[in-house]
């Protein structure tokens, strides 16, 4: 399993000393808005960590907690998965923040370095991104990402704005061409 860091994150993958920090992001229904369209329960919570766990020692990529240097707090999550969690699919890159660290730059950085290592150590061909169709400020992330919009499909039982990039674009992008 993969740490990764960034000038103000380290991004863990997830374990059970994440439980506390997890379920406090995941039962806030502002966060959760878009993505089950409610809190979650602790058990919930525990659940996810497991079944994380799995698909970490399964597939080498998952979700990861995103701990900030200067506090030691959790304050996000952020996955490069299957999207769909189906291993024929594409990689995914996903994120969610705390609210209080909301419009903050946290999400573009943690996105920048998840799909850094996507493309360079997992050799990804193509990236894709999903949100709910309302939800701009995540949309916004994956345009400064570089990633392009794709239109709208269905994913994770809604319907999703879908945005893409090929380990070309991902070089031109950070310079790597």
């Amino acid at each position: 399993m993969t740490i990764l860091t960034t000038a103000r994150l380290r991004l863990e993958p997830f374990d059970d000393r994440h439980l506390d920090g997890l379920n406090a992001l995941n039962r806030d229904p502002v966060v959760m808005r878009y993505l089950t369209g409610r809190p979650e329960t602790r058990q919930e919570t525990s659940e996810v960590i497991e079944r994380v766990k799995a698909r970490w020692a399964e597939w080498g990529c998952s979700w990861w907690a995103f701990i900030e240097a200067d506090t030691q707090a959790l304050v996000g999550a952020g996955c490069i998965q299957h999207l769909g969690r189906d291993p024929a699919n594409p990689l995914e890159i996903g994120w969610r923040l705390r609210q209080d660290r909301w419009g903050r730059g946290l999400a573009s950085e943690a996105a920048r370095t998840m799909a850094g290592w996507a493309f360079d150590d997992r050799r990804a061909g193509l990236l894709v991104s999903v949100c709910h169709v309302d939800n701009h400020a995540s949309a916004r992330v994956m345009q400064r990402l570089g990633m392009r919009y794709r239109g709208v499909e269905h994913w994770y039982d809604m319907d999703t704005s879908v945005y893409e990039m090929t380990a070309g674009d991902w070089q031109r992008a950070s310079g790597h061409a």
